[in-house]
């Protein structure tokens, strides 16, 4: 299977399979393909574990793509394209709405836990867990830097910046100061705290940032101009 990240600020990526080889994806993020790949949807790893990645956000089936043939995969915001490369029994986790596609050999599961998270963060942070052989493809907003971590050592991230880390490391959120900070501190008022060994990505431009600055740009709705009239 060969792989091909194009682009620069607005990135996708190609995909190239040989005869019997399959990957699996977001139904929403797929681009194109060619008619020689076959293409269905199903639950992977069953009904339960499509049931824990519908209560995340994330989509009850996946489309599953088999060659030969060739397709391509993009998110649905300006940004970067990452490729992990997990081995046997390696696991990330990562922010459910990053995923773009993954290889048939990795294992796709929702994580339920510390769903504290996603209630506190503030953007709905619910994680998806992937576990190797193989190659996941992710797609963070903006800009996607990767921090090592070394034993013992702790990163504070903004809630809505994170976008995956190595699995096994230890995780918690934390509000960062008072009421004052609650108050005047915008968006960074969670943290989550990460502590090494491991690999940390974050991403430079959160959904709900993105959001917002579009939001003042975009043009008052003819139901909202009919509530202004009032």
């Amino acid at each position: 299977m060969e792989y091909s990240i194009l682009g620069d600020d607005l990135q996708l990526v190609r995909v190239v399979m040989g005869n019997g080889e399959g990957i699996y994806g977001e139904g929403g993020h797929l681009l194109y393909k060619t008619p020689t790949v076959g293409i269905t949807a199903r639950a992977t790893g069953g009904i339960l574990a499509g049931l824990k990645r519908a209560v995340t956000g994330a989509s009850f089936f996946v489309l599953e793509l088999t060659g030969p043939g060739e397709a391509a995969f993009a998110g649905s915001t300006p940004g970067k394209v990452i490729q992990v490369p997990l081995g046997d029994g390696e696991s990330i986790m990562a922010e459910h709405g990053s995923f773009l596609f993954a290889e048939n050999t990795v294992k796709y599961d929702a994580s339920l836990t510390h769903l504290s998270v996603g209630l506190f963060g503030g953007e709905g942070l619910f994680l998806a867990k992937f576990t190797g052989p193989g190659n996941v493809f992710l797609h963070g907003t903006g800009y996607v830097h990767m921090i090592q971590l070394e034993d013992g050592v702790e990163m504070n991230v903004e809630a809505g910046h994170l976008l995956a880390f190595d699995a096994g490391m230890q995780y918690t959120v934390k509000r960062v100061g008072g009421l004052r900070t609650m108050l005047l501190g915008g968006e960074g008022l969670f943290f989550v705290n990460v502590r090494g060994p491991g690999r940390v990505w974050v991403r430079s431009i959160s959904l709900a940032a993105l959001a917002s600055a579009l939001s003042r740009d975009m043009p008052c709705p003819a139901s909202c101009r009919s509530e202004e009239r009032r």
